[in-house]
């Protein structure tokens, strides 16, 4: 079987540079609850990425520039559109920029998301549902929605259960995947991604991808040898274009991600749609596609 160079939809800015540096809460985060190598923690450098994303087989990722939560409040982290942007123009093959959304900014928010995509070239939006203790379906995401239809651009936003990421601040899960399907009545043209897998709601999650044309999955934040096997067979067979490859990283770790899929039972053309060609697709990413026929 030949090999499929994966595009990673989900893939934190993990460098050692101070606009990127993550709160004590989130590395203790890491270290203790994920179990992140401390070299990782403390921050790679772009070339040390991309060696880790080459030995893995991931030829592009997409960066979300993060919005963990308003910028007032003391635990946030925000990471700057133009960090991304710096390396999306210095590694125009390997990266693409996401706009992170903060719907408590309002119409400031509605502009800093248009000039991440008209002036920064950004394809697409990321949004953290629970950090803003707003639901997907809440009236204050409603105009980030209708802007990603202006500008024709997926939005990506976990769902599923939230984990207690610091002692200061336990947030409540809000990201039910069923909630999407009130979006997406309201919005039919509106390319929704509920990453995480809506874990442990993940049959729910397949429902709202089964149910819309506009609805995908992202694969990204659990090791896939734990996946449901409800997951495993939506992918390989009725659900072959609607889940995309992601892997949080430094949440998962890409080589691991690529191996564990690697044991797998995806026929050849699910596994080429999976880990690139739907990416590519939804996108419109600059790659060439994988032949999609089966081997």
């Amino acid at each position: 079987m030949a090999e499929v160079r994966a595009v990673d939809i989900v893939c934190n800015v993990q460098l050692d540079d101070p606009r990127t540096r993550r709160p004590a809460w989130s590395q203790a985060f890491l270290r203790q609850k994920i179990g992140v190598a401390e070299e990782i923690v403390r921050g790679l450098t772009p070339e040390q990425l991309l060696e880790k994303m080459d030995r893995a087989g991931v030829e592009h990722a997409l960066l979300p520039a993060v919005k963990v939560g308003p910028s007032w409040h003391p635990i946030s982290r925000q990471i700057p559109y133009e960090v991304v942007a710096e390396l999306v123009q210095r590694y125009p093959t390997r990266f693409s920029g996401l706009a992170g959304i903060d719907p408590t900014e309002g119409i400031a928010g509605l502009r800093q998301l248009e000039y991440a995509v008209k002036e920064l070239g950004f394809v697409g939006a990321h949004f953290y549902p629970h950090w803003f203790d707003l639901p997907p379906n809440h009236a204050r995401v409603y105009p980030f929605y209708a802007k990603c239809c202006e500008l024709d651009i997926p939005i990506q936003l976990q769902v599923g259960n939230c984990l207690r990421y610091s002692a200061e601040r336990p947030l409540r899960s809000v990201g039910r995947p069923i909630l999407l399907d009130e979006v997406a009545c309201d919005f039919p043209e509106l390319k929704l991604v509920g990453i995480h897998i809506g874990w442990p709601w993940t049959e729910e999650m397949i429902a709202m991808a089964y149910k819309h044309p506009n609805v995908y999955i992202g694969s990204d934040a659990y090791a896939p040898r734990y996946w449901d096997a409800a997951l495993v067979r939506f992918i390989d067979s009725w659900g072959q274009e609607k889940v995309l490859f992601g892997t949080d990283f430094p949440v998962i770790d890409p080589e691991r991600a690529l191996r564990e899929i690697g044991e797998l039972p995806f026929r050849p053309a699910a596994r080429r749609k999976f880990l690139r060609n739907n990416a590519i697709r939804l996108y419109r990413l600059p790659l060439a596609l994988a032949e999609e026929t089966e081997e």
